[in-house]
């Protein structure tokens, strides 16, 4: 015999009783000052993320399971819409300009309260996590969106905590993310339909008018470059791994120059592929999660990334699928820019704590279009400074919108100028201190063109550049003997196994010496035009270092 279906009774939501759906939203939006949802989905897993993106028609599942979203028309960061409230308890340490464009507390004030309307009653989710592996320097951070995809993607791309710590979770900075709103630049103070405004003093973020989830990232990112130096830890962009002897290992590069792919080595454990900090007890990352460039992405060459892009789980931005959900990587049609963002235990030789001791080893990757630096190159504790503050790569026509045929040479001071709110020197002291403390060696490695500019010279061999990795980070080119290059005076190893003597040499690599002699002072000259800007900050040995010869 069936049994009567039992009678239930309608709740109304009493705020003051904890248990009730109102109180739960209440804790959780207040700090976002956010007073209701319609539906609040408080740190879903992935596969819940995943079942409501779909549900939401946020995006499609590729074939081997992972979640391919499209971000419209911001398909990279939207550097020029990037602004740091300008407050009285922190505006006399930032480093104001281009970088960190000033925008006024009431035009903030107003932004973020239009964002709050806007976000007031919708669907919300959110996610409760950890930025900084270390406990003694990482930041809580509660992410509120209106999309399921980027809560997926910040609980990829950040450090997850364990269930007993998200009792009574109390975030440091809130994000409050509403990519479908737009601002009005004649009432936000803004310039376009576009905002990221972070609010130091009053500790958040205001994401807006953009679907581009690597803002959350380096959002991120940005706070922890201001917290970290005013204790001692530098906050650095660049990947990160360990040997068999414990030896850390550290790659700066801007993006497209190698940080991911050669971090990822099936011979060290990975301990992050982008931001990390170092300090009095090492080097740990920042995020729990990578987000790699995949365009022309290889299971031959990056085995790995490749693995971890087709799972589920991942999410796939403007990534390119036939109907069958079989992606092609190859495909540029929506951009140059496509992504991947995995949790970091997708990666199969991974370190788990998310941590390591004192680097020894310390790598500048530049992909140098124009054929001029060496493969790879010895550097001194100066040259290793001019190097950072300078933070060189060169980007080609079909990487980014509007660049014409010929290369063009770019400077990101640190490496990472668009995400430092403090004056460089800031950190530029900080690493020239840890690297003399720590007696740590300093390589220059280019991944970009050897034998010739982009067009006619030919992109750097990946096996080579491992080959050569692989003996600076074993110690093999310590007995090595050198000589310097006659452009920068970086010291050049006369032989490495596994790699041709001819590509060592730039010059020797060019058939057209003469030619070679050209681009190479044009490139000096840009780096010294380029140098002016820390002529004051820096001594004349940091000043001359990559422009003479040494001796």
């Amino acid at each position: 015999m069936k049994s009567k279906p039992r009678k239930t009774r309608a709740v109304t939501p009493n705020p003051t009783n904890p248990d009730s759906e109102a109180a739960r939203q209440a804790a959780i939006l207040a700090p976002a000052g956010i007073a209701r949802a319609a539906a609040l989905h408080a740190n879903l897993t992935a596969p819940a993320l995943v079942t409501h993106a779909l549900r939401r028609g946020e995006g499609r599942l590729s074939a081997d399971g992972a979640l391919m979203v499209q971000t419209g028309v911001h398909t990279g960061r939207s550097v020029a819409d990037k602004f740091v409230v300008d407050e009285p308890q922190t505006s006399a340490d930032v480093w104001w300009g281009s970088v960190n464009q000033k925008l006024s507390a009431a035009h903030y004030a107003t932004l973020r309260g239009r964002v709050q309307a806007f976000l007031q009653g919708r669907e919300l989710f959110t996610q409760d996590l950890f930025a900084g592996a270390d406990p003694k320097n990482r930041i809580r951070v509660r992410l509120v969106t209106t999309n399921a995809w980027q809560a997926l993607f910040a609980r990829n791309m950040f450090i997850r905590p364990a269930a007993a710590e998200l009792d009574g979770f109390e975030p440091d900075f809130v994000i409050l993310h509403a990519p479908e709103f737009e601002a009005d630049p004649a009432v936000d103070g803004v310039r376009s339909s576009t905002a990221i405004a972070l609010s130091f003093a009053e500790r958040r973020i205001v994401i807006a008018g953009t679907q581009y989830a690597g803002e959350i990232k380096k959002s991120i990112f940005t706070v922890m470059n201001w917290l970290l130096p005013e204790r001692g830890v530098l906050p650095m962009h660049c990947s990160a791994n360990i040997g068999r002897d414990d030896d850390v290992a550290l790659f700066f590069g801007l993006s497209g120059t190698g940080k991911t792919t050669l971090s990822s080595d099936p011979a060290r454990r990975l301990i992050g592929d982008d931001e990390h900090g170092w300090g009095p007890d090492g080097v740990f990352n920042f995020e729990g999660g990578c987000y790699a460039k995949v365009i022309d992405l290889s299971a031959e060459a990056e085995p790995e990334i490749f693995a971890a892009s087709h799972r589920f789980g991942t999410v796939l931005e403007n990534v390119v699928a036939d109907a069958q959900g079989v992606v092609d990587l190859a495909d540029r049609s929506l951009t140059e820019n496509t992504r991947s963002c995995y949790p970091i235990e997708f990666i199969p030789n991974v370190e788990p704590t998310g941590r390591g001791g004192m680097p020894r080893n310390v790598v500048m990757l530049t992909a140098d279009a124009f054929g001029v630096l060496p493969p790879i190159a010895k550097l001194t504790p100066a040259q290793a400074m001019y190097h950072f503050l300078s933070g060189y790569t060169a980007k080609v026509a079909g990487t980014e919108k509007g660049l014409g045929r010929e290369p063009q040479a770019t400077f990101s001071t640190c490496f990472g100028a668009p995400f430092l709110p403090r004056p460089p020197r800031v950190y530029g002291e900080l690493l020239a201190k840890l690297i003399a403390e720590h007696g740590v060696s300093c390589w220059l490695v280019n991944t970009g063109w050897t034998g010739g500019a982009f067009g006619t010279g030919r992109r750097m061999s990946i096996r080579h550049t491992r080959a050569l990795l692989n003996a600076a980070l074993s110690g093999a080119l310590e007995g090595t003997s050198f000589h310097p290059d006659r452009a920068f005076g970086l010291m050049i190893p006369d032989a490495v196994e596994g790699v041709p003597s001819a590509v060592l040499d730039p010059r020797e690599a060019w058939a057209d010496k003469a030619a070679y002699d050209r681009q190479a002072a044009e490139l000096v000259a840009r780096f010294e035009e380029n140098f002016k800007r820390f002529a004051e900050t820096v001594d004349d040995e940091i000043r001359n270092a990559a422009i003479r010869p040494a001796a």
